[in-house]
């Protein structure tokens, strides 16, 4: 996953879990807890892009209002005239595909320099420290 592509990246638990744990609101959220957040949003949402703000509950609603404020989620409202001439707004909620794409690199580096640097630390071992002696050493 090393270019991401607004267009075509298809939003998985994991990778919004990753960028609800990077986004400024959520640094400290345990792994589980955004995981369980991540599929409860995309529970909503299942393959659509979009989804009616009508369909959410209070305490969802409370939820998306928390990723809208880490820049996780946007909304939309569309107005239509009824026939009897008033005016209907429809609010939608959309997630901002764009950072969250921005997020999960952010943690794939982070990720990958985090076992780099683990990789490194066994170079500098000196590889007599990896090598077995025969005999029992200090009298053992």
């Amino acid at each position: 996953m090393d270019e991401l592509n607004e267009r075509t990246f298809i939003l998985s638990a994991d990778d919004l879990t990753k960028a609800i744990r990077n986004s400024i609101d959520h640094r400290g959220m345990e792994e589980d807890a955004a995981h369980e957040m991540a599929q409860h949003v995309l529970n909503f949402f299942g393959f659509n892009d979009r989804i009616i703000d009508n369909v959410l509950e209070p305490e969802d609603r409370d939820a998306f209002y928390m990723l809208e404020d880490s820049g996780l989620l946007t909304t939309e409202r569309e107005e239509t005239t009824l026939y009897d001439g008033r005016e209907w707004r429809i609010h939608y909620w959309l997630f901002k595909k764009d950072r969250i794409i921005e997020l999960v690199q952010q943690a794939n580096a982070k990720e990958k320099s985090l076992m780099d640097a683990g990789e490194s630390v066994y170079q500098e071992i000196p590889p007599e420290v990896w090598q077995r002696s025969n005999g029992l050493t200090n009298g053992l």
